[in-house]
């Protein structure tokens, strides 16, 4: 059956077979994992995870695309290796997946710490920072996050040249994001106008938050605040909060919001 990509749902899929290796090697998958693939798409990343995790959930929103996947693995389907689920990831539960779906039981637990699972997955472009924003905020996060992005938001989520973004003090205060290769456009089908990046995130917690005796309302409050204006100093993006005292305390006038690493938020938070 030939399926003829949709834009509209950023369908680009990949066949690289150095690229799925090195996705799957960064998430060090192994027998004992659940891993959910946020749009499996023709099921290439599917296949190689069914090769070496224990149990892989794929949610596929384009239902074209659920009867390929059926058709290719069957078998899997049947054995309840792999868990077919059309939805829209964004719509997706992932607590009331964990806690009612049969073949889940045995990674269940009333103690919602115990919940244990990655997400490896190529996923569409223009809902990458609503994915991150749902799963990593989510109730029961993922402990291992290993995503296919633009490499440009890859960039800036690392922010090796030391400049943070709303973004990447947003993936920082969850988990440890880490740039493992660039993905050149011809490795997809069809190509897509930039390259992509595998970007890993590990470490996945609240630790951040419960350790610093910080509350994620806050933080984010002030963190939005800061960003509001990206050309305005921190000092007038702030003016109208109780953390403005701090940053005059700790000299941060001067600066602008994507001046400041995480722990300056941390300081501004607490």
């Amino acid at each position: 059956m030939t399926h003829k990509p949709k834009k509209s749902l950023g369908q680009n899929f990949l066949k690289s077979e150095i690229a799925l290796k090195k996705l799957v090697e960064a998430g060090q998958v192994t027998k004992n994992d659940v891993i959910l693939e946020i749009g499996p798409g023709k099921g290439a990343i599917t296949r190689k995870l069914l090769k070496y995790a224990g149990t892989v959930v794929a949610v596929e929103k384009d239902p074209a695309l659920i009867r390929v996947l059926e058709g290719k693995f069957a078998e899997d389907i049947q054995t309840r290796r792999l868990i077919l689920i059309e939805d829209d990831i964004l719509s997706f539960e992932i607590l009331k997946f964990f806690s009612g779906y049969p073949a889940m039981q045995r990674h269940h637990s009333k103690n919602l710490e115990s919940l244990r699972y990655k997400i490896i997955a190529n996923i569409p472009y223009n809902i990458t920072g609503a994915i991150l924003k749902k799963f990593l905020a989510e109730t029961v996060q993922p402990n291992l996050m290993v995503l296919l992005v633009q490499h440009e938001v890859a960039k800036r989520i690392v922010a090796r040249d030391k400049k943070e973004s709303i973004l990447s003090i947003s993936v920082k205060a969850y988990g440890k994001p880490s740039l493992i290769d660039k993905v050149p456009a011809r490795y997809f089908s069809p190509a897509p106008k930039v390259d992509s990046g595998i970007l890993k995130i590990d470490d996945i917690s609240r630790k951040f938050f419960t350790e610093n005796n910080i509350s994620e309302e806050r933080f984010w409050e002030i963190v939005k605040k800061g960003f509001a204006h990206k050309r305005k100093k921190l000092s007038g993006n702030l003016k109208d909060t109780s953390a403005a005292f701090k940053i005059q305390e700790k000299s941060l006038g001067d600066k602008r919001a994507e001046d400041l690493a995480l722990l300056d938020w941390k300081a501004l938070a607490q």
